[in-house]
């Protein structure tokens, strides 16, 4: 495990953050009592499709390593939950090496005592934020080989970003850094599925502070622009599945695809 020198800035605990959030919602303890206060105002709902989200993000890593991609780039990591992205890449291919980034410091910290690779292979964590993704790229490049196919995995992070923020733009930023046979692993939260919900979910976050731009089937399909999505396609979290068992098909508050670069 190696980290970026330059992170170590200061956990600031007086406003939630979508990392933190997420922790809580996934009965994690890494997180702050102002956390709390917004995910626990949150529906139901909200806990169940992040477990929803989490299990299609494990059923898409070990589909990707069982087919020989070894090297991964996962931006918006979140604070360590197992298994984590490295464990189940590297329980199928030991030497995978795997680059997280996320910009909350806490994550970092815990990422340093967490996030342990193998021994055959190696774990990285870029302390960036995906809206500055040349820096991103410019410590991934140090670390991972951009001559052989990388896996870029975006979970649960793009709707977070206003449509001022050029989220299509940020996203094909990093795609076309990507060699041909690459793969785009990403889920995006949606209100198609609870649109009764969607009022509720945008003002508790937004009380908090914490942007929210959930998107719905076809404001999320220009992500996938000019790349081969993978069988199923584009569809909700609890209906993609390859070679595991198929889960429950219930409603999971999330559009998820893998897609191959060409």
């Amino acid at each position: 495990m190696t980290a970026d020198p330059s992170a170590g800035s200061r956990i600031d605990t007086s406003r939630p953050h979508p990392a933190r959030v997420y922790d809580w919602l996934l009965g994690g303890k890494d997180n702050y009592p102002v956390d709390e206060e917004v995910a626990a105002k949150l529906p139901p709902e909200a806990r169940l499709n992040a477990m929803r989200n989490r299990a299609f993000m494990q059923r898409a890593a070990a589909w990707l390593a069982g087919n020989g991609i070894d090297q991964f780039l996962d931006i918006g990591t979140g604070i360590p939950t197992e298994p984590n992205l490295h464990q189940i890449v590297q329980g199928i291919v030991p030497s995978a090496r795997i680059a997280y980034a996320d910009n909350d410091p806490i994550v970092l910290r815990h990422a340093e005592a967490l996030l342990v690779s193998s021994p055959e292979g190696s774990t990285d964590y870029i302390e960036a934020d995906v809206r500055k993704p040349g820096t991103i790229l410019d410590h991934a490049r140090t670390f991972l080989d951009f001559n052989r196919p990388i896996a870029l995995s975006m979970i649960a992070l793009m709707h977070f970003i206003t449509d001022d923020e050029n989220p299509y733009v940020l996203t094909r930023t990093l795609l076309d850094a990507l060699p041909s046979g690459s793969y785009f692993v990403f889920s995006h939260g949606t209100a198609d599925e609870h649109p009764h919900l969607v009022k509720s979910v945008t003002t508790t976050y937004r009380k908090g502070e914490i942007p929210l731009r959930m998107r719905t089937r076809a404001e999320i399909e220009p992500f996938f622009e000019g790349l081969e999505l993978v069988a199923p396609g584009l569809v909700t979290a609890t209906k993609w599945y390859k070679d595991s068992p198929a889960p429950a098909q219930e409603p999971s508050g999330f559009y998820v695809g893998v897609a191959r670069v060409p």
